[in-house]
């Protein structure tokens, strides 16, 4: 399997599944080359959904949440850890900034500028090749929440069952192709999985849009 089958495979067993007026958001890079099969099939805009992580005060390694970039950015942070830390509210509010500027030349670099598309009221399909511990997954459910998606679906091509168990906590539904165990590493599961880069993002992303605007002069 490549992350191109994996989309197909996913496409394939998302058809079934009542989505209302559905937007397909990735996560860059990995996830763009799924997603934009799902969207193919699903005849649904592709966009990106990126997520930026929080640092601890001095231990910026060490997450206590995220910054995800949308219609309205989001800042989620890990309650349970800010309690304890206590980080000042300066520092988040400049952390966030810096996180928001680095989304935006992200954004600039594979989207032209385009604003990202709303998700309120929509079912929303979210993407990634493969989920590891899942707290990126997390991070991004919850911002689509406080953003008003009325509907979150992860559709992902391999990831541990303990982990799936924990993102269906916080998704409307989860699908996922396999659930190996032993698992170790979303890479170990692919035939083919080298790196996505920032070019095949970029021709995907011209594609898809390109798909939609055809569309939508034929309809």
């Amino acid at each position: 399997m490549d992350r191109r089958d994996g989309g197909r495979q996913l496409a394939k067993a998302l058809e079934g599944r009542n989505l209302k007026d559905p937007i397909v958001l990735a996560l860059p890079r990995g996830g763009v080359p799924v997603a934009y099969e799902i969207a193919r099939v699903l005849h649904a805009p592709l966009d990106l959904l990126m997520v930026r992580k929080i640092g601890a005060p001095g231990h910026p390694e060490y997450g206590i949440g995220g910054v995800v970039d949308g219609e309205n950015p989001q800042l989620v942070l890990n309650d349970e850890i800010v309690q304890a830390l206590q980080p000042d509210e300066r520092y988040l509010a400049a952390e966030m900034h810096r996180q928001l500027h680095e989304i935006e030349r992200r954004r600039q670099a594979y989207l032209g500028g385009r604003k990202p598309l709303p998700v309120r009221g929509r079912t929303v399909v979210l993407v990634d090749d493969g989920i590891a511990t899942g707290g990126t997954m997390r991070v991004a459910i919850r911002a689509l929440r406080k953003a008003g998606a009325e509907r979150i679906v992860v559709a992902v091509p391999v990831a541990p069952r303990d982990t799936i168990d924990r993102i269906g906590k916080e998704a409307d539904d989860v699908v996922c192709l396999s659930m190996p165990e032993p698992f170790h590493a979303v890479g170990l599961h692919y035939r083919d999985f080298d790196q996505t880069s920032d070019a095949e993002v970029v021709q995907l992303l011209d594609r898809a849009r390109a798909v939609r605007m055809n569309v939508s002069e034929t309809s």
